[in-house]
């Protein structure tokens, strides 16, 4: 279904002249330098692509011959691109082997000669001829870039002076393209993607953009075992069947690995619209049909950028009103939306989540979302919580590196399918607020949602509830009142009760609600105002009508230490609107 899915995106954009997807048998590749050569295959300089981008350079996209595999181990060599090594035979690197580097130029200078256009026909392919068979490696390495070259080390692009990139050349590319109809030749298989007959790909072409995999590419479908005289071997040998070798396993044909494999790449790349992180997961969007949501969802869910803060905001507006637009519900309502969370697996991608549904029906749950971590907050925070936002928030330091992988997933799968958020998130926000001690808007809306949506009921609203009398909710309020109450008779304080007791009092109320009653009797008195300490303790009465004549309980459940967290944040953020006063400020 994922690669199904994956070739359909590429048919799709492949048919749109301007969508920029690499045909098949191409990719896009950021080349930072290219190979300058005259008419006569001539070297005559490096050419630097890159430009300023913030504060790093980067290098220009350029459509180049795909390998159409991975390297792995062994020497193979792209066509009219490739490294220093490869395309000079000059070692880069301390420890290159001089024999494996000449092995590898001669490769290169292979790819470049199995070219079959006629000389005659093509002056652009007698240059690079010319150059790989004549070019002179002290010119190579008194250009100035040459130390900046062998710096990066990097791949480097064949261009002929005063016409561009080889590639970029009509009689070039009608030269690959013979090369890629010819790989196509051979026996061919029911392909599992396309149910077509067709060449098999024995090995997957490179996956590249999933934070945390390897740069040179890793791969979603791969199968690691090798046929033996004495049966099934290779370091999986586990998953083969019938004596089928890597690709045998599971046939593939070569155009439905490189339609979705291009099409992998494209939605995984730098300048993708279509990609956000969530966790440990790249986690990518499309529609089965052009539609606006595809393009939109990494600014509904993405932190917004410093030079644009309102992004998300924007975004988030947007999807709300689609409901009376009807700008992501198409004329036929069932265009297919997908979400796949691909993780970093050694070499390997592991698929953390994959989810379908419409259009219309994934733009409701995303609505449905935003609802749930509704909460009141500060003028000065943001209207809209980004994922990100909501995650590092459980994360150790505050640290992106430092979210669960588990819980990114599983928050992803809850919004993605409008099920309860996953018991897990919420414990890991109660212990990061009894451990630091805060209860922060997006630790407050995670809370919120997460209650609301077990319970099935807006059990929890967007601000403070007077008539919710639940006992942990009500000590929240009680609280916050009390460090109220603290702040305003030492004013200037650093360290209020919430720094001393809050794990506490919202875990085992017994046990220091007594002692913080009595130190109110101190602070209250210190107010000079008569009329505040009037309302505090008209305040303080009102919450004390719902709590039990029992007393305060020995301990809280999870749970209710979740509803403690809201009821102060209520209270502390009831302080500080236009109604204040109405609760004793």
């Amino acid at each position: 279904m994922i690669l199904h899915a994956l070739k359909e995106y590429y048919d799709r954009k492949a048919a749109d002249p301007d969508s920029g997807i690499a045909p098949l048998g191409w990719e896009k590749k950021e080349i930072p330098f290219l190979v300058v050569i005259d008419e006569d295959g001539n070297f005559l300089r490096f050419e630097d692509t890159r430009e300023p981008v913030g504060k790093k350079l980067r290098a220009k996209n350029f459509v180049v011959p795909s390998l159409g595999e991975a390297k792995g181990n062994g020497i193979k060599s792209n066509l009219l691109w490739e490294n220093a090594e490869y395309m000079f035979g000059i070692p880069m690197r301390d420890g290159s082997q001089p024999k494996r580097v000449a092995e590898q130029h001669k490769a290169f200078k292979s790819k470049i000669f199995s070219l079959s256009i006629e000389q005659n026909s093509s002056s652009a392919l007698m240059a690079v001829r010319a150059f790989a068979e004549n070019f002179d490696r002290g010119t190579i390495q008194a250009d100035p870039l040459w130390t900046e070259v062998q710096k990066l080390n990097q791949s480097l692009l064949l261009c002929i002076n005063t016409r561009g990139a080889v590639t970029n050349l009509s009689e070039i590319r009608d030269a690959v393209n013979q090369v890629y109809i010819t790989s196509q030749q051979g026996d061919k298989v029911i392909c599992l993607v396309s149910g077509k007959p067709d060449t098999m790909a024995t090995l997957e072409p490179p996956v590249r953009g999933v934070q945390g995999a390897s740069t040179m590419g890793a791969h979603l479908v791969s199968v690691n075992n090798k046929v033996t005289e004495s049966g099934n071997g290779g370091a999986t040998p586990a998953f083969a069947s019938f004596m089928k070798e890597q690709g045998a396993n599971s046939p593939i044909g070569k155009t439905a690995s490189l339609a979705y494999a291009t099409a992998l790449n494209a939605l995984l790349g730098k300048d993708s619209l279509q990609k956000i992180q969530v966790g440990d997961a790249t986690t990518i969007f499309w529609a089965a049909r052009p539609n606006d949501l595809e393009n939109q969802v990494s600014d509904i869910f993405g932190e917004p950028p410093k030079d644009n803060p309102d992004r998300l905001t924007n975004a988030v507006k947007s999807l709300y009103r689609s409901t009376e637009t009807g700008v992501f519900v198409t004329d036929t309502d069932d265009t297919r939306f997908y979400v796949l969370g691909l993780s970093p697996n050694n070499a390997r991608l592991a698929v953390r989540f994959w989810h379908t549904g419409t259009v219309a029906e994934m733009a409701g749950r995303f609505r449905a979302h935003f609802d749930a971590i509704d909460i009141c907050h500060g003028p000065n925070e943001p209207e809209y919580l980004s994922l990100w936002r909501l995650l590092v928030s459980v994360a150790q330091q505050g640290k992106s590196e430092n979210i669960p992988p588990h819980i990114a997933g599983d928050t992803m799968r809850a919004i993605l399918t409008g099920l309860p958020y996953p018991a897990s998130l919420f414990q890991a926000v109660v212990i990061r607020v009894k451990a630091e001690r805060t209860v922060s808007y997006p630790r407050a809306a995670l809370i919120k949602a997460y209650l609301n949506r077990t319970s099935n009921k807006e059990e929890m609203h967007v601000s403070l509830d007077l008539e919710n009398t639940n006992i942990g909710y009500r000590l929240g309020r009680l609280f916050a009142t009390l460090e109220r109450i603290q702040e305003a008779a030492h004013p200037g304080i650093k360290a209020t009760i919430r720094d001393r007791f809050y794990a506490a009092a919202s875990s085992t109320p017994v046990t220091v609600f007594n002692t913080l009653l009595r130190m109110k009797i101190y602070h209250i008195a210190k107010l000079e105002n008569a009329g505040y300490r009037v309302k505090c303790e008209k305040l303080l009465g009102e919450i004390f009508s719902s709590i039990p004549v029992t007393g305060f309980p020995a301990h809280l459940p999870l749970e209710d230490q979740g509803r403690f967290a809201i009821g102060y944040y209520h209270q502390r953020q009831s302080f500080f609107t236009k109604n204040a006063t109405q609760q004793g400020e």
